[in-house]
């Protein structure tokens, strides 16, 4: 089982920029996959980005550029740095693992981005 707490979520204007973490209960090294989606109210949840047990990472278009999904396997911790954010940016951004054919979620961090 993999507990998943994401922080590093708040208010910032347009322009500005936030990193989250998301700190894993087990060695991130032995989870398939990790990734970051995110949830805008009266939307569905939809793919952020993902970086894989191998460094690989992958991006919805709607960020490429300007978002960066990063581990750091010494610390369990895979993090989401956000620069040029916009107001539809505007979410609740959830940390998810793949681990034993098991899809693992965070609580969330709420992100607003004011124009």
């Amino acid at each position: 089982q993999v507990q998943l707490v994401e922080s590093g979520g708040g208010l910032v204007q347009a322009g500005g920029s936030l990193r989250l973490s998301c700190a894993a209960s087990r060695s991130i090294v032995s989870i398939n996959a990790m990734g970051w989606y995110r949830q805008a109210p009266g939307k569905q949840r939809e793919f952020v980005a993902r970086i894989s047990s191998g460094g690989s990472t992958n991006y919805a278009d709607s960020v490429k550029g300007r978002f960066t999904i990063s581990r750091d396997n010494a610390k369990d911790t895979v993090y989401l740095q956000m620069n040029s954010l916009r107001p539809e940016d505007t979410a609740v951004y959830f940390c998810n693992g793949f681990f034993r054919w098991t899809n693992y979620w965070g609580q969330g961090t709420q992100v607003t981005v004011s124009s």
